[in-house]
């Protein structure tokens, strides 16, 4: 049985084991983690799956962005699933439940940089981000968006920025240096 829930402190640990075991250190110098760095996760929008033991084996969140003109919307990423849990509608399921949870709190877009024959089922296009640019490299065919309410991408065009609240120790120190 697993168990999909909000995000809780003692899984911080286990998340970033997962992250590196899926994606390597690597993932720590991507464009879209230049807009997570110093930031937190949009609140209420993270996400982990566990096993029956309470084990963390999935995880996904949703960070707080300016999309361009468009305004405030939504970073998806990164998502992993535990390679022994894999093709077992885990991941499906973690994203079914992130887009319908961002959607109830009244989130007007969300963004990610992957694969879109995965995250296509989802609803995410090309189109929806044609016109938006993030800062830094980024494969072109791998930036997607999704409308969460009709229309919020329609003519979004320019730089997609962080505009989440400030991590702690990164508030602490802007306010050591004002």
């Amino acid at each position: 049985m697993v168990t999909i829930r909000h995000e809780l402190p003692s899984d911080a640990l286990q998340r970033e084991a997962l992250l590196d075991l899926n994606f390597g250190m690597k993932r720590q110098r991507k464009t879209s983690q230049r807009l997570r760095d110093g930031r937190l996760p949009a609140e209420g929008l993270t996400f982990s799956a566990a096993d029956r033991n309470g084990r963390l084996i999935a995880t996904l969140r949703l960070w707080d962005v300016i999309a361009g003109s468009a305004g405030p919307a939504l970073l998806l990423g990164p998502v992993a699933v535990d390679s022994r849990y894999q093709a077992r509608g885990i991941g499906r399921n973690l994203m079914e439940h992130a887009v319908a949870e961002a959607r109830r709190l009244g989130h007007d877009a969300i963004m990610l940089v992957v694969d879109l024959a995965y995250y296509k089922r989802f609803g995410f296009s090309r189109e929806a981000v044609t016109d938006l640019r993030l800062p830094g490299p980024v494969d072109r065919d791998r930036f997607l968006g999704l409308e969460l309410t009709p229309g919020a991408l329609d003519g979004a065009e320019g730089l997609v920025m962080a505009s989440g609240s400030l991590a702690e120790a990164d508030a602490d120190s802007i306010r050591a240096t004002a």
